[in-house]
Formats: structure tokens, sequence, C-alpha cells
């Protein structure tokens, strides 16, 4: 089921939201660390399996290598293309105005724990690359790992900011349902091979999403994401008749 993901996260933060208002006191740190660690763990390996399916591919007994180099090319290509735009720098800017901004009047509590959590919740590789798998192939696996660490993150805002926490579930399922639903719409137009390589170059963004959880701040991976460009560019330039 296609935008499964999505609700099940939706369901968690709104989950998380309860019991960190429950427990005012807030989550024990050594807790959230073994937490996260987990979920860093299995974003890994999700990363690596889904990496593994492009890198390489069954020929009779054994293994040969598939597009390695493709790959390569979309990392160095992309990660040139965010650096030079610097996206990680522009999406913390926007966070940082859009914060200041709502603190203009109203409940600072809430409208805190809103922007904060949400900011959070869904700015992202996970967030982005996740939505894309779902809606292009109904794997969910990304979502529901980011469903677990979002559940965490969100309980300990909540026992700080209170209900405004809740409210990042809305902004989850804007956006995460918003990429999922265009990518439903786009997929009967794109080929089996160009899904499976944007599968696989988000897959390796996924992974060093967490290595970032493992180890914290190696990874610029919103600088990395144009790199889900290139297998498109890739596709486009295949079906010119220089190419053929």
């Amino acid at each position: 089921m296609r935008g499964l993901g999505t609700l099940v996260n939706v369901i968690a933060i709104l989950l998380g939201s309860g019991l960190g208002m429950l427990c005012k006191g807030g989550m024990k740190e050594h807790f959230r660390d073994i937490l996260t660690q987990g979920c860093g763990l299995a974003t890994v390996l999700i990363g690596l399996s889904g990496a593994f399916e492009m890198i390489f591919t069954v020929e009779g007994n054994g293994l040969r290598a598939g597009k390695i180099m493709l790959i390569v090319m979309s990392l160095v290509l992309g990660g040139l293309l965010g650096e030079a735009l610097n996206l990680e720098k522009g999406l913390n800017t926007v966070g940082e105005k859009l914060r200041r901004l709502v603190r203009a009047g109203g409940d600072h509590r809430f409208v805190d724990g809103f922007v904060t959590a949400s900011l959070v919740v869904c700015v992202g590789a996970m967030a982005i690359c996740g939505s894309l798998e779902d809606g292009l192939t109904g794997n969910h696996q990304t979502l529901f790992v980011k469903s677990v660490l979002d559940f965490v993150i969100v309980a300990v805002f909540a026992s700080v900011y209170g209900i405004g926490v809740a409210f990042s579930a809305l902004s989850v399922g804007v956006l995460q349902g918003g990429i999922t639903l265009c990518a439903v719409l786009i997929a009967p137009f794109l080929s089996d091979p160009l899904i499976v390589n944007l599968s696989g170059v988000g897959s390796v963004l996924i992974f060093a999403v967490g290595l970032n959880l493992l180890f914290p701040g190696k990874f610029r991976v919103a600088n990395l994401l144009p790199a889900l460009l290139i297998p498109v560019l890739y596709e486009c330039l295949k079906k010119l008749p220089i190419f053929g």
C-alpha cells in the first residue's frame, strides 16, 4: 500500500508526543542514546541493502558488478551541485527564519514546539528518499525506521514544549504524503531501470544518514540530495541518438 510509511510515521509522532507529555521530566539520556544507535544501525543496514541491489546483480551462481560508476558519478556531481548551492546551510537558514517569524506573537511554547519538531522530522534525506521509495516501489522500510526515530525525538521535545510538538505530524503528513503522491503519479512514466537507479542512489544517502546517527555530523547529506537528479539525467542522455 503506497503511503503506508507516512501513515505509520504520523501515528508514531502522535504516540511519541503523547508519551512525552506524560513524561514531563524527559527521557533519560542513556535511553535516548541507545534508541538512536539502534535506529542508526537499522538505517545503515537498510541503506546498504538497497545500494547492493544496484551495485551487484546475480548472474548464474555468482555476482557481477552493477552500476557502481553511476552511483559514483551521482554522488560526485550531485555533491558538487549541492555544495555550490549550499543546501544544508539554506535549509538551516529557512528554519531559523521560520522560527524567528512565528515567535513574533502567540504562544511561544506551542509555536517553538511545533516549529522545532517539524524541522527535525521533515528536513532530511530519510524523509525525501523514504517517501520517494514508498511511492515508486511500495517499500516502506526507510519510513518505518524513521518512524521509530521520530517517536523518540518527539517524545523528548514534547516533554519540554508540550502539545505543539504533536502538530508536527501534520507537517510530516503534508510533506511526505505529497512527495509519495507525486512519486505515485510519475511512476507510470518512469522506466524500471530509472526507478532502480533512483532507489539505489537514495539508499546510499540513507546509509549516510545512518552513519550520521551513529557518528553525528560526519556527512552533509542535504548537500548530496541533488545526486538523485543524476540517474534522471543519465536516462535522458541514453535516449539521445548519439548514445544509442
